[in-house]
């Protein structure tokens, strides 16, 4: 009896209405989670002038979510591990929901923080849960694209929380729009209808009959037929000698930890510290709320192309040289809008840091999903990802405090440039290349 993998079924039916069906299922909920996070960034200024926060508690207003980001990527690795990545999903989507709304009723800076700590716990497990999935799931050959481009819509969330902003904010305050993230909390259940279990997690789990029935439901969308599958016809790689956390740091896998930490930790430290922080920076430059808020939005509409671009090059050149090219780009995006003294200037240079941050940081999610075998995939890539928000929770705050120190606008962009450099350094020594290569190949390091 002849043994096939499930990749070969997926590079088989090749990019499909079922790849674009999971692909936009997926990445709606990754909208909803940016619109959420990102929401804070819009609200800032006049959260910090009916509390009177200081620079280093206002940076801390984007800071918070961070942190629950971190123990959300914690978690959800191993919660996926063991109880499936559609079941993930649903659950840390009601998670980061159901904990947007009450916003609306907060009174004090301490009760915002703790509530944004529990809610982005749900936005941490979504993100890792999502890329997994779009791995797991996608030919071999386009995988790099997907489990790229599908950060675009997480991207995108942020565009259409600044477009909300515009709109809403002047004339029905701040509070308004946190009420709106509740919404998708409904579309959990959308997920929960539509959404298949991946089979590579359910052949992981020795459950290959259920296995089985998804492939033929997947291959029933595709083309109106489905193949019939003996007992034991499905590859499955010898399991890994370990699992779980641990697993990370083993003899095999620790160079490939360490490196993609220290990349998605300076990475996040960039564009979270950068993104938390644009709104205001413009308004306090003079641009006023509208305008301000419109410059952020334009710059995220240039995150998400970029979040779309990095997918198509990778699976070109590779995905360690599209890594290094995006954060080289970004040190020198950021450089310039440090130093932009007009208007259009600002806009410009904007746009490009957009566009940068993003194709590095969406560039590196193949690395971070390809870096793994099955069974401590989602693991891998949620703790690199939690790791990361380390860098996330820290760089609002440590731009407040390069501000409150008097370094102000340029100086802000400056202390973000060094990052992004340390970044593709580390991508240049440290990271194998993983381009064209099937999920059992990587799980055996062949």
């Amino acid at each position: 009896m002849k043994e096939i993998s499930i990749s070969e079924v997926f590079d088989k039916l090749g990019v499909s209405k079922y790849t674009y069906r999971l692909y936009f299922l997926v990445g709606l909920n990754l909208l909803f989670c940016g619109f959420s996070y990102m929401i804070i960034s819009y609200t800032m200024p006049q959260m910090t002038a009916e509390w009177g926060l200081t620079k280093v508690q206002t940076g801390s207003l984007a800071s918070w979510s961070l942190l629950g980001l971190l123990i959300g990527g914690l978690i959800s690795g191993v919660i996926s591990d063991s109880i499936g990545r559609r079941k993930g999903l649903f659950i840390f989507t009601l998670v980061y929901s159901l904990l947007t709304f009450p916003i609306y009723f907060v009174n004090s800076f301490e009760v915002f923080a703790i509530i944004r700590v529990l809610g982005g716990i749900g936005f941490g497990a979504c993100i890792p849960i999502s890329i997994t999935l779009m791995a797991e799931n996608t030919p071999t050959k386009n995988r790099g694209f997907f489990t790229s481009s599908i950060m675009a819509f997480y991207v995108f969330g942020w565009v259409v929380a600044g477009i909300t902003a515009i709109y809403v904010v002047p004339n029905f305050g701040w509070r308004m729009v946190y009420l709106i993230g509740g919404i998708p909390a409904l579309y959990a259940f959308v997920l929960l209808k539509y959404l298949y279990e991946s089979p590579h997690w359910l052949l992981g789990k020795k459950r290959e009959q259920e296995a089985i029935e998804v492939i033929r439901k997947i291959e029933f969308t595709v083309k109106g037929s489905a193949n019939e599958y003996a007992p034991g016809s499905l590859f499955v790689p010898p399991p890994p000698p370990k699992v779980g956390v641990g697993a990370l740091f083993s003899a095999q896998y620790r160079k490939t930890t360490m490196s993609l930490w220290t990349i998605y930790f300076m990475g996040s430290l960039v564009i979270y510290g950068i993104n938390g922080w644009l709104p205001t920076l413009l308004v306090e430059k003079g641009y006023g709320l509208v305008k301000g808020y419109s410059f952020a939005v334009l710059q995220n509409v240039f995150g998400v192309m970029g979040g779309l671009a990095t997918g198509y090059v990778a699976d070109i050149i590779g995905r360690r040289k599209n890594v290094i090219f995006g954060w080289i780009l970004t040190a020198i995006a950021i450089l310039l809008l440090g130093v932009a003294t007009n208007q259009l200037q600002v806009v410009v240079f904007g746009m490009l840091v957009g566009l940068a941050m993003n194709w590095g940081l969406s560039g590196t999610q193949p690395l971070l999903a390809e870096g793994y075998p099955t069974e401590f995939r989602s693991t891998g890539v949620s703790w690199a990802q939690a790791f990361g928000r380390v860098g996330g929770f820290l760089g609002p705050i440590m731009a407040g405090y390069v501000q409150q120190i008097g370094f102000g606008f340029m100086g802000t962009f400056v202390f973000f440039a060094v990052p992004a450099v340390i970044a593709s350094f580390v991508a240049l020594f440290f990271v194998a290349e993983t381009k064209g290569r099937s999920i059992e190949k990587i799980a055996l390091k062949t």
